[in-house]
């Protein structure tokens, strides 16, 4: 511990504890959150853009927080998610991944299930069911 830092080192610990804490609580606060350059309806980024996209192709209400307007809370969530990269998706409070992950779970069907595991249903089932039901009913 350094002469001179050995009160700012309290501070600077501190204020990691607290945003740490802030953030825990941010993650937790919806079943989705999305950390993010920009707001949805103004993405900064394009794989903000990308992450905003698939979550409106499911029909998916979350929360969004743009890491552009604090740079402790953009270098805050790399650190707590231990992720270098910016957008990040937490979903029931753990960390899913970026933009690759979540376009991948999306191909691959695994965003479905995860949000189902969470009481979401995604709007792209309903499309899916709607469309059996039509073709159900013209075959009748």
């Amino acid at each position: 511990m350094l002469n001179i830092g050995g009160r700012l080192t309290r501070i600077i610990v501190r204020s990691y504890a607290t945003k740490s804490n802030e953030i825990g609580n941010l993650v937790k606060k919806n079943k989705v959150v999305v950390f993010m350059k920009g707001v949805p309806e103004e993405p900064r980024c394009g794989f903000s853009n990308a992450v905003v996209q698939i979550f409106r192709m499911h029909g998916v209400t979350y929360d969004a927080h743009d890491v552009l307007q604090d740079e402790d809370l953009r270098q805050g969530i790399k650190e707590y998610s231990k992720w270098p990269t910016i957008p990040q998706v937490f979903i029931n409070g753990d960390f899913v991944g970026g933009c690759d992950i979540l376009l991948e779970m999306h191909k691959n069907g695994e965003l479905v299930e995860e949000l189902k595991k969470v009481g979401i249903k995604s709007a792209l089932l309903e499309k899916e069911d709607a469309s059996q039901n039509e073709a159900t009913k013209s075959k009748e």
